[in-house]
């Protein structure tokens, strides 16, 4: 593994026995981050990328679980940016995954590698509102974060379509206000919603997030599968939530 050096607000977190990440108080990963990567686990050997990359959580968790042929981690913040192409290297993965400093919106163009190429599969933890609603944080990395200032949905979607295989995933999380903006947006675009799953912070609870599976050509049809709970009745994490993390820790 190859050292790197900290920035003062930076530190190492756990992501499995094997695997550390670099995280800050701008950029760092939570449960959503982790279920997207569980839900969204590629095949083996099989071309990915995660757009919006942020520090780097996704294609990390991808290699320790599914070792892909190739993952790209896409990030057009300079700091995340910086803090992902460290943490890899610290890892000693660069040769499994190359994180690129670009903008999404430019990728709808692009004829050049890996989106020439037809991707398998591609991940996104999109910002979660629209511009021009909400709270905007005054400092920017967490704005941007949060709020559709650089992408919006339709350019994530168009981006999405342009680098995907036929039949390739497209998997998305995102609050469930926004469901049925965003399926919406998936069929315009040519990627059709096939795999739907809620989840819930416990029974009682109305649902806090969605995940999504949508495939490019796909033929029209979603299974809705069934809903996750994080919490079970005791207040401790479900079983299925305990199997998701399996031995790594995590804050939140």
């Amino acid at each position: 593994m190859e050292d790197v050096s900290l920035l003062p607000e930076e530190h190492w977190e756990p992501l499995s026995p094997k695997i550390k990440i670099i995280v800050s108080p701008q950029h760092r990963f939570t449960t959503d981050t982790l279920l997207l990567a569980w839900f969204s686990a590629p095949k083996h050997k099989e071309l990915c990328c995660d757009f919006g990359t942020g520090c780097g959580t996704i294609p990390l968790l991808w290699e320790e679980r599914s070792q892909p042929r190739h993952s790209y981690a896409i990030e057009l913040q300079e700091n995340a940016y910086s803090m992902a192409s460290r943490s890899v290297a610290a890892n000693g993965l660069t040769d499994k995954i190359t994180v690129l400093h670009r903008d999404l919106r430019d990728i709808a163009a692009s004829r050049e590698a890996p989106f020439c190429e037809g991707l398998d599969l591609i991940a996104c933890n999109p910002p979660y509102k629209e511009l021009g609603t909400g709270f905007v944080n005054p400092d920017s990395s967490k704005a941007m974060a949060r709020h559709e200032q650089s992408c919006t949905l339709d350019h994530l979607c168009k981006s999405a379509k342009n680098a995907l295989r036929y039949g390739g995933r497209f998997c998305i999380c995102q609050r469930p206000q926004r469901l049925c903006e965003i399926l919406s947006v998936l069929s315009q675009n040519g990627l059709e919603p096939k795999r739907l799953r809620l989840v819930q912070q416990r029974p009682q609870k109305a649902p806090s997030l969605f995940l999504l599976e949508a495939r490019k050509g796909g033929k029209v049809g979603l299974s809705v599968e069934p809903v996750l709970f994080i919490e079970g009745p005791d207040g401790d994490f479900s079983p299925e939530m305990q199997e998701i993390y399996g031995t790594y820790k995590y804050k939140e």
